[in-house]
């Protein structure tokens, strides 16, 4: 199924604008900031016939690079998301909490999508969400907060399997514009 996803993305280190080439190693508290080193993938609810419409883009902020995700959310067509999401896997993340990101948006809320072993199917995966403001804001979201879109799923969400994370605007027909400067485990 990854490859059906990937063929119909656009992969943000391979775009042809400044902002978008290159993505480089950055650690910071001995955590490694997934933003900086990350290949991250752009896709939208078209894949599946709807019709929201986006994009996404590095930027530079004042403490680094960015990815910004934007555009136009739609739920006609049986739609209703835009996304970025990267491929992951780590052994040991029994060390860890939660998820912790720094971001910046529109006010709306967004949506953190981790999927892992138990998301067998595109429409299985974690959530949380978290509420963006115009200024820049750090958020901890606990492993505990995340919960299953489906009920063929495990109740409770096991980190150590994680497949992919995503940074999500969905659900609702609203206008989405979030920065996200770090997403890192703590």
């Amino acid at each position: 199924m990854w490859l059906f996803w990937t063929c119909v993305a656009k992969r943000l280190d391979q775009a042809s604008s400044a902002t978008a080439r290159g993505l480089y190693l950055c650690q910071k508290k001995h955590s490694e900031n997934l933003i900086e080193s990350g290949s991250w993938i752009y896709f939208a609810d078209n894949v599946m016939g709807g019709i929201s419409v986006g994009s996404s883009e590095y930027v530079i902020v004042a403490s680094g690079k960015a990815i910004r995700l934007y555009g136009e959310v739609s739920t006609k067509n049986n739609g209703g998301f835009i996304q970025v999401r990267m491929p992951y896997s780590i052994d040991k993340l029994e060390k860890y909490k939660g998820i912790k990101i720094k971001m910046q948006g529109n006010g709306d809320e967004y949506f953190l999508h981790l999927r892992n072993r138990s998301s067998r199917l595109p429409w299985q995966y974690y959530h949380a969400s978290f509420k963006s403001e115009p200024t820049w804001k750090e958020v901890n979201i606990p492993f505990e907060q995340f919960k299953r879109s489906s009920n063929f799923m495990k109740s409770v969400f096991d980190p150590s399997s994680i497949k992919t994370i995503g940074i999500v605007a969905y659900g609702k027909d609203h206008t989405a514009d979030v920065m996200v400067s770090e997403l890192e485990f703590y």
